[in-house]
This record gives C-alpha cells, sequence and structure tokens, in this order.
C-alpha cells in the first residue's frame, strides 16, 4: 500500500483518486477551495464533472496541504496555469520524492513544459509525468484504458507504473519526457480545430485528414525539440489525439464545435470552462516560430482564436496551401 495525494479536486483528479483507492491505496485529495471541500466531503460527487461518480467513503478530502508530508507518490491535477503556484506552495512540506504531473499543456509566460516548472519549484524531487488518452469520466467508471509513465528517471516511472496499474488502468513506461508531454499539449489544439469541423458542419473526410496533418506537425516540431518520432505513433501522440478529437468528452472538441458553429471565443470559453488547447494555441504558435517549424493547422487555430481569424477562411488557406510530398 502507497500513500498518495492528488492536488486538484477536478474530474481527473477525483478520477485519479478513485482509481488509486482502489487499489488499495491510502488516498487524500486536496482542494483549495474550501466551499468545494465541503461539498465534496458532504455528498461525495460533483455532478458537473463526474456525473453519478461517487468517492468512496476511505478517500479524504481536505484543504490542509501539509497531508502530503510522508506521500510515495504526489500527483498535481490541476490546470495548466496553475501548476507552478501550486508546486511552489507544495515545496513548504515536500522537497523531494516523486511528483506525478497529469497536466497537459505548457507554462503561458515562459513557455516551459510543466515538468521543468514543477522541477524549479521542487529541484530535489523527481517528476514523473502522466499522460495518454484517458478520459476522467471513463477511468472513474473503470472502463480500461491505458496510460504512460515518462521521467528522467526510468526507475521512478517503474515505481508510478507499479502502484497505479490496475485491471482497469494499463501503464507502459517511456523515457522521451520531452515527446510525451509535447504530445499532451498540442494534441489539445488539433482537437479544437476538429470541433471546428463539427461546428462548420464538415465530413468525416476532412477529420480524418486534419487528425492525420495534426499528427505530422506534432511530430515535426516534437522532433525538432528533441523527441523521439516514435513516440507520436504511441499513446500519447496518435492514441490521444483520436480520443480528444472525436470524443464527446472532450472540452477542447466542444468548445471547437461552439466558435466553429459561429459563437464568439470568450463566450464559448466562458460557457465550457477550462479549455487547455486555448491557452497551448498561443504558445504552440510562438514554438513554431522559435524552432521555424511549419504548423499550418495550429497557427490557423491560433489565428481564429487571438487574432479574430474566420473559421471558414482558415479551411480555405489551408486547403489552398502549395502542393508537396506529404512526407
Amino acid at each position: 500500500m502507497a500513500k498518495i495525494t492528488v492536488l486538484g479536486s477536478g474530474g481527473w483528479g477525483m478520477a485519479l483518486a478513485i482509481s488509486a483507492f482502489q487499489n488499495l491505496n491510502e488516498v487524500t485529495l486536496w482542494s483549495p477551495f474550501e466551499d468545494e471541500v465541503n461539498i465534496l466531503k458532504t455528498e461525495r460527487t460533483n455532478e458537473k464533472l463526474l456525473n453519478g461518480i461517487y468517492l468512496p467513503q476511505g478517500i479524504e478530502i481536505t484543504t490542509d496541504l501539509s497531508v502530503v508530508k510522508g506521500d510515495n507518490i504526489t500527483i498535481i491535477a490541476t490546470p495548466s496555469i496553475a501548476v507552478r503556484e501550486v508546486a511552489h506552495k507544495l515545496a513548504q512540506y515536500k522537497t523531494d520524492g516523486i511528483i506525478v504531473n497529469v497536466s497537459k499543456g505548457f507554462e503561458n509566460s515562459s513557455l516551459k513544459f510543466l515538468s521543468d516548472v514543477i522541477s524549479e519549484e521542487l529541484p530535489d524531487a523527481t517528476v514523473v509525468v502522466l499522460s495518454g488518452p484517458s478520459h476522467a469520466e471513463e477511468v472513474a467508471r473503470n472502463i480500461p484504458t491505458s496510460i504512460v509513465a515518462t521521467s528522467h528517471s526510468l526507475a521512478a516511472s517503474q515505481v508510478v507504473q507499479d502502484i497505479m496499474s490496475s485491471e482497469n488502468l494499463r501503464v507502459y513506461t517511456s523515457t522521451d519526457l520531452i515527446g510525451v508531454e509535447l504530445g499532451g499539449a498540442l494534441k489539445n489544439v488539433i482537437a479544437i480545430a476538429a470541433g471546428f469541423c463539427d461546428g462548420l458542419g464538415l465530413g468525416d473526410n476532412t477529420k480524418a485528414a486534419l487528425i492525420t496533418r495534426g499528427l505530422a506537425e506534432m511530430t515535426r516540431l516534437g522532433v525538432c525539440m528533441g523527441a523521439k518520432e516514435y513516440t507520436f505513433a504511441g499513446l500519447t501522440g496518435i492514441g490521444d489525439l483520436v480520443v480528444t478529437c472525436t470524443s464527446r468528452h472532450s472540452r477542447n472538441n466542444r468548445f471547437g464545435y461552439k466558435v466553429g458553429s459561429g459563437m464568439a471565443v470568450s463566450d464559448a470559453l466562458q460557457e465550457v470552462g477550462t479549455v487547455e488547447g486555448y491557452y497551448a494555441a498561443k504558445m504552440a504558435y510562438e514554438l513554431s516560430r522559435k524552432y521555424k517549424v511549419e504548423l499550418p493547422i495550429i497557427s490557423e487555430c491560433y489565428n481564429v482564436l487571438y487574432m479574430g481569424g474566420n473559421v471558414e477562411k482558415s479551411v480555405v488557406n489551408l486547403m489552398n496551401r502549395p502542393s508537396r510530398s506529404e512526407h
């Protein structure tokens, strides 16, 4: 039995807490919001995030961050924009050990990977990233799911693999930290573009082409940044990309659908809530300029989301690009 604290009581944090508890671990779920904690303690559920899913009574719920003392694993499951703040607060109580990050994206102000952000705040800790096609709604319902644990330390990834693996959650390991993190961030941008397609009423042919060429863009940037090409053919590449582009559970896809249907970007953000791909689109665009890599789909997403571009015109722009070889 391991002692695990999950920082963040959103859908993914709740799902991981349930999964870890069912795997016979001692689990605590932390949130900085007292009202949220009181509701979860009383009702054991959040119907808005995970309809019909209840936290087992054995999972402790608290606002006291000092509970991380003595953890085997501390999991950061907050939105990407809160990762540095949470890691900074965490350093008051825990300076080493294994920190698992499940947030997907970059730090907005620096373009840094979230694992690097955590390492800056907790330099003596070992950071493991857990990523892959894993909608919280399905993990919480024990629907078979496969994900990947990656770190600069293979031994740390294997510890997470051993502790988190169950009959319904299969954990693989990888040593390609850059590829896994980049795939987890960029697939959200492509999923917004897939939502554009749905909102415009385009077809299966369009979405298949978008997913395929989106994967090419993810791979192209990843290799330039030092990732392994084969990572993008795996769970955190094509696997996560397909599920996020096609699933009704995907906030990024849902957000893209609303914008593609004519809703203003600001209104769609307000309706859907946290949309990681919205923030990642700007940062991916800036990375493409930094590394001088052509990312047409991501560039058009940036144009629509930040420059007031027209979604229909973006489709025309992509289809009328100069002819070239697929590879």
